[in-house]
């Protein structure tokens, strides 16, 4: 009996706790270890990995070292003599401080296809030209609108880079412009009234100046944001611009998810679908992570291109892609030569403006990490000699493999420029976006 009671006190430690369990702050500490998801192994899934912090890092300067201090504290411990299999899995965490904010291959992909509306090699008879070329614009008029972008609220710059944009259209195309979550509040009280707000503000006709900037003054951030209901509006607004005579192009602009239950996909699938058939492009205001998946799974179900900016100036460049087709549908009404080669450039130079800023993405991911694993290992003796270079080889190879996989795809992008249109998506849609490439 005597021994029985010294061995038990023997295993409490002075907190009265087992040593063999671990502590409150060790279990706190242990459900903060970062865990980053698994390297992907396509452009796809790399795309849908959540983005950390992407600005330059500067472990040089004392402000820049105390944000890699915040950043990776929580970096699992492989100060004694960790497994290859665990470096691995720290670098997936380091990964996932610092993942970039990469672009999928489906996004240029419809962005291209886009681009090619009116091309006399496409057969589907909802990217040929039409009699008429109708542009809806959906603008979100919800509180959050009201937020500043440097000196400028969302709404603000959203109503000068649409300004901008009808003006250049064609006299002879028509515009609409409608507006949702304009009424009520942001308050819990005010959700009915403001889920139930979509307004025509602009009917569909040609752009005459002064009836436009005084509808423009109607939208005014107040309440939720219903997107559903938004899209739904507008499927009646458009009911009588069948797609048989008409090509129509709808802009979807907003900077969250929907807050009100109208079933926006869904919504967005059915107007999709319609004898509209109408082309439908979504465009995301400085929107969280949440709100760009539900954004992107708008543009998917409406085979649709998605495109996330963060001021005026990129909202103006994507609503600019519209007059670019606008311009071509012009020269196609008026029975010019046809735009084919023009095409052609158009296309290289966004396949070059694409490829360029997924580069500048992969490589400041890859600094960030090789100076920070640097840093770590010579000043918080975080690492062994041994774990520093096995990690730098990692990121060394892995940077290596996205680079390889955009170098690849913008070979066959530019390829599509020269080959039959039809087959050349087809081909790319199936390589890319269901099929999956080797594990870096």
């Amino acid at each position: 009996m005597m021994e029985e009671q010294q061995v038990a006190e023997e295993t409490v430690n002075g907190d009265g706790q087992n040593p063999a369990e671990p502590t409150n702050d060790e279990v706190k500490n242990n459900e903060n270890v970062i865990v980053g998801p698994s390297l992907p192994t396509n452009l796809e899934e790399l795309a849908d990995l959540p983005s950390g912090y992407i600005e330059y890092v500067n472990t040089a300067s004392e402000d820049g070292r105390k944000i890699v201090d915040e950043l990776t504290e929580n970096l699992p411990d492989i100060s004694g003599n960790p497994t290859n299999e665990e470096l691995d899995q720290y670098f997936e965490a380091i990964l996932s401080v610092f993942q970039q904010d990469y672009t999928g291959a489906g996004d240029i992909i419809d962005k291209v296809k886009f681009q090619s509306i009116g091309s006399p090699e496409i057969e589907d008879s909802r990217y040929q030209f039409k009699e008429n070329l109708n542009v809806m614009v959906i603008l979100d008029a919800s509180g959050s609108m009201a937020n500043y972008e440097g000196n400028v609220t969302r709404m603000e710059a959203a109503k000068n880079a649409i300004h901008k944009f009808v003006k250049a259209l064609p006299n002879e195309a028509n515009v609409g412009l409608l507006i949702y979550g304009h009424e009520g509040t942001g308050e819990v009280g005010d959700q009915a009234l403001s889920c139930k707000s979509s307004e025509l503000i602009y009917p569909i006709s040609q752009y005459e100046e002064a009836s436009f900037n005084e509808a423009l003054k109607k939208a005014t951030p107040a309440g939720w944001t219903p997107i559903g209901l938004a899209l739904k509006e507008a499927q009646k607004d458009l009911a009588a611009f069948k797609g048989e005579t008409n090509t129509n192009i709808v802009y979807l602009v907003s900077d969250g998810i929907s807050t009100c239950e109208d079933d926006p996909v869904g919504t967005a699938k059915s107007l999709y679908d319609s004898d509209i058939t109408p082309i439908v492009n979504v465009i995301g205001f400085n929107v969280d992570q949440e709100g760009q998946k539900q954004l992107q799974d708008i543009a998917a179900v409406t085979e649709g291109t998605f495109q996330h900016v963060t001021d005026a100036q990129g909202l103006e460049k994507q609503l600019n892609e519209a007059n670019k087709v606008a311009g071509k549908w012009k020269q196609w009404k008026s029975s010019q030569a046809d735009n084919l080669a023009f095409n052609k450039v158009d296309n290289w130079l966004e396949i070059f403006t694409y490829h360029g800023g997924e580069f500048g993405k992969w490589v400041v991911e890859s600094l960030a990490i090789e100076l920070t694993l640097t840093y770590l290992y010579q000043h918080h003796d975080a690492m062994s000699e041994e774990s520093h270079d096995y990690l730098q080889k990692k990121n060394s190879e892995y940077h290596n493999w996205v680079e390889e996989q955009y170098d690849r795809l913008r070979a066959d992008l530019e390829a599509m420029n020269e080959m039959n249109y039809e087959e050349t998506v087809k081909q790319l849609e199936e390589k890319y976006l269901t099929n999956t490439s080797n594990t870096p």
